[in-house]
């Protein structure tokens, strides 16, 4: 029964998701399923929703979220991520360099505006070398690649708080296939593009390397802060920000507004209605049940969860499968650590790539004049080659650690 109830939860969220609603309401509408199918009485629901909405690890996201996009918006004030862009086309003087490495730095800080920021360094670079369906895949596919590995972002910080994986290990395993990923994007489109760049190169390489670290230091900091101190990521956040604001001479005016603007209400709301649905699912106990019902099927459990983040994301977006199934997950595969953090994280980071409910991806297509299928075709061979190098990987760390 407990199967039958799982896939009825899950049904109720897929289905007010395919009503085009947001994912606080397809979660909300979880959280009211598992209620009613295991006869949660309203007294202890209301206690479940209280600890889920005000528990400390609820706290510690929403600041996270918070002071990274105050941080973002000031760099957005100062044009940082504009500046790195120009610094690496006078340092490396190469069209594929920017091509690839500039729409990562923009992507570094979660935006879903960015890819309107990387697409017309692309398109410089680029040229009439590739097509129009090229450009666009690279513009999306290079700006992502830092929310597989990176703990600025919502799904990454959810998911290590969810399992209880090290941040710092887990970033760390994921950077090689970080470097599959470049590898991969290189060899399939970007080569088509020539080195050179052909405009008058600066002589001032030490002025564009300054440029560089003075566009790229608070997103640089905050990171290494965060994985040498090993501290909620809002302790990191907030000495760089009051650093920036004197370092870059803000004024109190030019902050005030953001103050406001950093308050992402969506986001904050959805990370709310995914805690409790955590502790609500917690608290039915199917969580502590599962191992004895996936041990019976002939399938392996690794094999089942693959496919359940690879499908889920398409429908239901990272975030939303990432608060369904890996307290699930860790609760099938006890001990499978880090090994499954990375193969639960690659499969979901690809699979939304392809996924009609990645807003970046509606936004590039819509700017570019393409199609979701043209770029999910460009997308496919990408996909399958890193899925199998990325079991492979996975495979392998489960049994070196």
């Amino acid at each position: 029964m407990d199967i039958i109830k799982l896939i009825l939860i899950f049904s109720c969220i897929v289905m007010v998701i395919k009503l085009k609603k947001p994912l606080y309401v397809s979660i909300s509408a979880g959280i009211l399923g598992t209620i009613l199918l295991y006869g949660i009485n309203p007294v202890q629901s209301i206690k479940l929703i209280k600890d889920g909405a005000f528990s400390l690890a609820t706290l510690n996201l929403i600041l996270a979220f918070y002071t990274i996009t105050f941080l973002q918006r000031m760099m957005e004030k100062r044009d940082h991520l504009m500046l790195a862009e120009k610094s690496l086309s006078n340092l490396f003087n190469n069209r594929r360099v920017n091509a690839m490495i500039a729409p990562f730095i923009i992507g570094l800080l979660p935006s879903p505006g960015a890819v309107l920021i990387a697409s017309p360094i692309v398109d410089n670079a680029g040229e009439n070398y590739i097509s129009i369906e090229e450009k666009t895949f690279i513009t999306s596919y290079f700006r992502h690649i830092s929310e597989a590995f990176l703990p600025t972002y919502s799904t990454i910080l959810l998911a290590l708080n969810l399992s209880g994986v090290d941040m710092t290990a887990f970033v760390i395993a994921m950077l090689p296939m970080v470097v599959v990923l470049f590898l991969l994007g290189y060899f399939m489109y970007v080569k088509k593009i020539p080195k050179d760049i052909e405009v008058k190169n600066t002589n001032n390489k030490r002025q564009d390397l300054k440029n560089l670290i003075i566009s790229l230091w608070p997103i640089v900091f905050t990171i290494v802060i965060i994985l040498m101190l090993k501290i909620p990521v809002h302790y990191a956040v907030f000495p760089i920000i009051i650093l920036s604001f004197f370092l870059n001479k803000f004024s109190f005016e030019e902050i005030k507004p953001m103050f406001a603007s950093a308050v992402e209400s969506k986001l904050i709301l959805t990370t709310i209605v995914i805690m409790v649905f955590k502790e609500v699912l917690t608290f039915t106990g199917v969580i502590q049940r599962l191992p004895e019902y996936f041990s019976a099927l002939p399938i392996p459990p690794v094999i089942i969860f693959m496919l359940l983040f690879f499908f889920g994301t398409l429908v239901a977006g990272a975030q939303g499968m990432i608060a369904i199934a890996v307290p699930l997950a860790y609760a099938t595969i006890p001990n499978g650590g880090l090994a499954l953090m990375v193969l639960i994280m690659c499969t979901t980071y690809i699979a939304m790539q392809i996924s009609p409910t990645h807003i970046c991806l509606a936004i590039v297509v819509e700017h570019y004049g393409t199609s979701f299928i043209d770029l999910v075709k460009k997308t496919i061979p990408i996909l399958l080659s890193f899925i199998v190098i990325s079991s492979l990987y996975s495979y392998l760390l489960y049994f070196l650690l």
